[in-house]
């Protein structure tokens, strides 16, 4: 059971209800996670502006073959669950790349570089190396993209962190990050 709580969709801060409606239409319900930050109007402004920004950077694949790497790094089953089912269902990601995604690889090269390079910066806290820069250039990224890999690392920490500390009830398929992928 969630440590904080996950008011039902009516029963949410007034200024929140607009954007619960549009995950609402967008996606066809409003996940746990959604309103657990609606908590706070000002987080959920923060959080769904970020996302909404950082949405129109890399095609969906990427961004949730990054989701899946942090996901991981980070211990999130939370996250785990939602972008295993968003992967195989809205990004249409294998499943096969899905549990290389969350060792933190890719089949595809472009994307190795990416997820390799996010999951260096989850696990460094930010401290990558003159070489991690070197190898993701050399992988055809440019300066704003590297500067969005990492804008999708911290958005995907943020979640990972709030569902951690909230022990958000997982509605979506379970998957948990103890399981080898």
């Amino acid at each position: 059971m969630s440590r904080i709580s996950i008011p039902a969709k009516d029963d949410v801060p007034e200024a929140t209800k607009p954007t619960l409606d549009a995950i609402q239409k967008a996606l066809g319900s409003v996940p746990n996670i959604f309103r657990l930050v609606a908590n706070s109007p000002a987080a959920l402004t923060a959080f769904t502006s970020f996302q909404n920004a950082l949405s129109r950077t890399f095609d969906v694949k990427t961004r949730e073959r990054i989701a899946l790497a942090v996901a991981e790094v980070n211990g999130c089953d939370y996250c785990l669950s939602a972008h295993t089912y968003l992967g195989l269902n809205f990004a249409k990601i294998s499943p096969e790349e899905i549990a290389l995604n969350r060792k933190g690889v890719s089949a595809d090269a472009r994307a190795h570089a990416a997820v390799s390079f996010a999951v260096k910066i989850a696990e460094a806290r930010g401290h990558v190396t003159d070489a991690d820069i070197a190898n993701v250039r050399a992988a055809g990224f440019s300066d704003a993209q590297i500067v969005e890999i990492v804008a999708l690392v911290a958005e995907n920490t943020f979640t990972n962190y709030l569902n951690e500390v909230a022990k958000t009830d997982i509605d979506f398929p379970v998957v948990l990050a103890a399981d080898a992928a």
